[in-house]
């Protein structure tokens, strides 16, 4: 594939010259100097790299362009070499520019111009670039293949899996010459999806999600029986949790029953999460959080559920669902809430098949031309209108309650109303669902003068309740009336600690009734479900979980 290419683009012809000079003196022998004098001219040319199989190692932009800036050309430029380093150049200090780089473009560095002496300015930078991206490599792998029925909802699962862990993969419809072609290839039939065909030409015919994960190259299993912490949930608050207990120096691992992100993963956009003022979609903030978790060696077990739990001495002990047991130390219970079920008349029947808990962001293209109905009033069901919108024909949020005011936040109550595809309909609900094979219409009450309409529909997205995922811990450790998890001061009244609290102090803050079981993020009971604070209770928990050790 001949030298890899080191691409700078700068409108500024002398600027243009003379950092390819300084490169080519340094990197000439080894990698491909390539300039332009425009985003436009760059990306042909990243283009004509890509259908010739060329690899791209590091990419320079100008941010003051016209036409187009430096963010702008790394955006579509990441598409084509999703691999490549990037780093913006600018000639003065720019916070905001910098600040829209890391929150768009992930941008690797900052590079201030003038670069004399490039020997401090410029290739000490380079030089860090390049042996980043020599060491992750820029091959990409031969994606996934998953071949599915459009309203299956084995299908859907498989398809939401993988993009909910950011796998790449392909999708083929059973009925498509691609999905035919697989399907023979494999010598089974449509009833046999869905299928998965791994990067190395494995057929898994309606595998589970774990034989997903593992074909993945997802880790399913521990490295160790015994921990510092073991973190059930991969939301926010355990990713918070991931990242400072790997950073301090304790032995970690993070349980995850489905994806890493929780429903924050799920996101299409959390704009007011403190650094980004742009917005980060759940996707991107999930993927830099784990990036920075495995950085510190914090383990990482995906597709694994817990179901017991219990305090052998000393040790606090995990069951899996498969029965394997590991132990630890401490652990800190991050497991989240769900979204409650929609008890209307037909929907249990179409889920999978139209009627979707959560974004389900797998779906959007399909939306296209399509009337979707989404359910709920907070910021997940604003987040999720706002996403759909630039898809569907028309999208309606139904609100239970009398106004949003109550349940989400001002920046997406305003954002909902400058969108004129989206209607938003308050004291309304769904009690019913129809379709044959497939959602095709639904059934609308409307409190305020107690008709019902039964309207066309082609997606349904549900973002009602939260409810604790917390049965499986039993009675081992107290929990309120909705089954949140008690800490801390919730768990001395009157002066009294917990029944069975056999240490000489109250419990920390985030601590349960059971010592060294710690509780963050939204599964604690009394907790702010915010983004923000799941981090600080996962950080904060970490603290507590040193504390405890030191006294042990």
């Amino acid at each position: 594939m001949g030298q890899p290419a080191i691409l700078t683009v700068d409108d500024d012809p002398s600027v243009s010259r003379a950092i390819a000079r300084d490169l080519r003196r340094r990197y000439g022998d080894q990698y491909r100097v390539i300039r332009a004098s425009s985003a436009s001219e760059a990306l042909d040319v990243l283009r004509e790299l890509k259908l010739r199989g060329g690899r791209v190692a590091v990419m320079l932009a100008d941010y003051r362009m016209p036409q187009m800036n430096g963010i702008e050309f790394l955006e579509q430029a990441m598409d084509l070499f999703p691999h490549a380093r990037r780093a913006l150049l600018t000639a003065y200090a720019d916070t905001d520019a910098a600040i829209q780089a890391i929150n768009v473009v992930d941008v690797d560095h900052y590079l201030l111009k003038p670069w004399d002496p490039p020997e401090e300015k410029l290739y000490p930078v380079l030089d860090a670039l390049l042996d980043a991206w020599q060491a992750t490599g820029d091959t990409e792998l031969p994606d996934i293949r998953v071949v599915g029925h459009r309203w299956s909802e084995p299908s859907y699962q498989i398809r939401d899996f993988l993009a909910r862990n950011l796998v790449p993969y392909k999708y083929f419809g059973a009925d498509e010459p691609e999905g035919r072609r697989l399907l023979e290839a494999a010598e089974v039939g449509p009833e046999s999806v869905p299928l998965v065909v791994t990067a190395d030409g494995r057929a898994l015919s309606r595998p589970t999600v774990q034989q997903v994960a593992e074909a993945a190259g997802l880790s399913t299993t521990p490295g160790r029986d015994f921990y510092d912490l073991i973190i059930v949930g991969g939301g926010p608050a355990g990713l918070g949790a991931a990242v400072y207990g790997g950073s301090e120096g304790l032995k970690t691992l993070l349980v995850e029953r489905q994806a890493v992100g929780g429903q924050a993963g799920q996101s299409s956009r959390i704009e007011n999460y403190l650094g980004f003022p742009d917005g980060i979609s759940g996707a991107q903030l999930t993927e830099r959080a784990r990036r920075q978790a495995d950085k510190f060696a914090a383990e990482t077990l995906n597709t694994r559920e817990v179901v017991g739990l219990r305090a052998d001495g000393s040790a606090r002990t995990l069951t899996l669902a498969d029965g394997r047991e590991i132990s630890a130390h401490a652990v800190l219970l991050a497991t989240g809430v769900s979204y409650r079920p929609l008890l209307a008349e037909g929907v249990a029947g179409l889920t999978g098949s139209g009627v979707f808990y959560g974004s389900a962001s797998t779906e959007g293209p399909a939306c296209a031309g399509t009337d979707v109905y989404i359910v709920g009033g907070a910021n997940s069901a604003g987040q999720a209108a706002l996403f759909f919108a630039k898809y569907a024909r028309k999208v309606t949020l139904l609100v239970r309650g009398d106004s949003l005011e109550s349940s989400m936040s001002y920046y997406l109550i305003q954002q909902l109303a400058q969108i004129e595809n989206i209607e938003v309909r308050t004291r309304c609900e769904v009690i019913g669902a129809h379709g044959e094979g497939h959602l095709q219409a639904i059934t609308i009450c409307d409190s305020k003068d107690g008709t019902k309409a039964t309207v066309e529909c082609g997606y349904l997205f549900v973002f009602i309740g939260a409810e604790p995922r917390t049965d499986w811990l039993g009675d081992i450790v107290a929990r309120d009336q909705k089954g949140f998890i008690r800490t801390g001061p919730d768990l001395v009244a009157n002066g009294d600690r917990p029944r069975g609290w056999d240490r000489d102090r109250d419990p920390f803050y985030l601590e349960s009734s059971v010592p060294g079981i710690f509780a963050a993020g939204d599964v604690r009971a009394n907790s702010i479900k915010r983004v923000a604070s799941a981090v600080g209770e996962g950080a904060m928990a970490v603290a507590l979980v040193h504390r405890y050790l030191e006294a042990q």
